[in-house]
């Protein structure tokens, strides 16, 4: 079992032969559980690994979401969005709203729904991607970058919109985007309304490109509140 790298196998076998409660099994019931071992033991394996490659920067859940009234949330549309259906017809997510109004929060919980159910997920903020590309762009690793990014089931494309875009960075945002549309699906999350996204992409082409393979198959979702979750979080020592 080990040299077929059956290893969780030969390990259940080993503690499960010893176990008394064990004995009186069949040998189609003992051999259903150390195969379910190995499957399970390779389940976490590749959950372990999805969600290394996705990078969250906090471990949110859905289950953890915050439905308060003055966030103007709906409960109902999230718990759709938890069914993942919107990963297998492709769609995309933008969350907008002020800072601290979770919006991160809730795109990393979709992500790691994502995760757990095995979809392949990657989070970044814009302006790191946007570095990256530079960066790929210098040293010959663009299309290989491009073609790492396209693969990711779920793309969460965090702080969208905080510094208007360079040309060039405007036409590699486009690249990333052309790649996955009506391929794979993407989630944003920006402070500003989708109506300022050409001032914030500057090249109306561009653009007009971009929001045309993001926005029209997307569900929509506009968080409110003045008070930001993050203040609510602090605890006070006196």
């Amino acid at each position: 079992m080990c040299q077929m790298r059956l290893s969780a196998m030969a390990r259940s076998l080993e503690t499960r032969s010893s176990n008394p409660d064990h004995q009186s099994l069949s040998h189609d019931e003992f051999v259903g559980l150390i195969v379910d071992d190995e499957w399970m033991s390779r389940e976490n394996k590749r959950l372990k690994s999805r969600l290394k490659a996705a990078k969250f920067k906090v471990p949110a859940l859905p289950a953890e979401i915050n439905y308060d009234k003055k966030r103007g949330l709906n409960k109902s549309l999230m718990m759709e969005l938890t069914t993942l259906k919107w990963i297998a017809n492709r769609q995309n997510i933008i969350l907008t709203g002020p800072t601290g109004a979770g919006k991160s929060f809730i795109a990393q919980a979709l992500g790691h729904q994502a995760c757990l159910k095995g979809f392949g997920s990657h989070y970044v903020r814009l302006s790191k991607l946007l570095n990256e590309l530079f960066v790929a762009r210098a040293d010959g690793s663009y299309n290989k970058l491009l073609a790492r990014l396209a693969k990711f089931d779920v793309l969460i494309l965090d702080d969208w919109g905080l510094a208007r875009l360079k040309e060039q960075e405007a036409q590699d945002l486009l690249d990333v985007i052309e790649e996955r549309a009506e391929i794979k699906s993407t989630i944003i999350t920006s402070q500003l309304s989708i109506k300022d996204w050409h001032e914030f992409i500057g090249n109306q082409t561009l653009a007009d490109a971009i929001l045309d393979r993001v926005v029209h198959n997307a569900y929509k979702i506009n968080l409110q509140g003045k008070d930001s979750l993050r203040k609510e979080k602090e605890v006070v020592i006196n």
